[in-house]
């Protein structure tokens, strides 16, 4: 069962999960001292059942786990699309599957026993990195939903713009007016909610930043 404080829902979250109980007590005290948000799990399929996948912050995962490993959960978490950052805590002889996670995408590993300020300041980069992804991911989201309003003409308009086409030659391609190109821009620019031309570029460059 999750341990939970009464702290705002949206402050980031290190989700500790290791089916040791003493190792679970002693990290979480660590982390919980320096005023981080913690809440701690006895096995991966009990994460699985809350709702800290999806919100703000990171995983701190114990490699070898009964029923689900950590590297199941890992590999559970990114074929559904989450991209959340993965600390594996590993013991000696868990090395080569540790550097096998970090080729999948984890964010680190740390092995045991760690340093506790080693720790803490991974968990924070780790924390940092989230955040920077959910705010990327949001401009995703709003650049793709402007980009929605745009009518097939707009649209066209605005591919022609974004590689430095003049209005006079985008109006010989579409076969319409120099006058309605100009009105046609101007839409774009008001939908997309630009000032600029380089404001332009940056909404299509984040919808092809990658991720979901």
């Amino acid at each position: 069962m999750a341990a939970r404080t009464h702290m705002n829902e949206t402050a980031p979250t290190v989700f500790l999960i290791d089916d040791d109980q003493a190792v679970r007590d002693a990290v979480g005290l660590l982390l919980r001292a320096t005023g981080l948000r913690v809440e701690s799990f006895a096995s991966a399929a009990d994460f699985l059942k809350s709702d800290g996948v999806r919100r703000p912050g990171c995983l701190l995962l114990d490699v070898r786990m009964p029923g689900i490993s950590g590297l199941d959960l890992q590999k559970q978490l990114q074929e559904q699309g989450h991209r959340v950052p993965i600390i594996f805590m590993t013991g000696h002889g868990d090395v080569p599957m540790a550097t096998r996670a970090m080729k999948a995408g984890a964010f680190d590993f740390i092995e045991k026993p760690f340093q506790g300020q080693t720790l803490l300041e991974r968990v924070r980069e780790a924390l940092k990195r989230d955040a920077r992804e959910r705010r990327r991911q949001a401009q995703r989201s709003e650049a793709a939903a402007r980009l929605a309003r745009l009518s097939p003409r707009e649209r066209e308009v605005l591919e022609r713009v974004a590689v430095g086409q003049y209005n006079k030659v985008i109006a010989a391609e579409l076969g319409i007016s120099l006058s309605t190109v100009e009105i046609h821009r101007k839409r774009v620019m008001e939908k997309l909610r630009a000032d600029s031309l380089s404001d332009l570029i940056r909404s299509l460059a984040l919808l092809d930043d990658g991720g979901p």
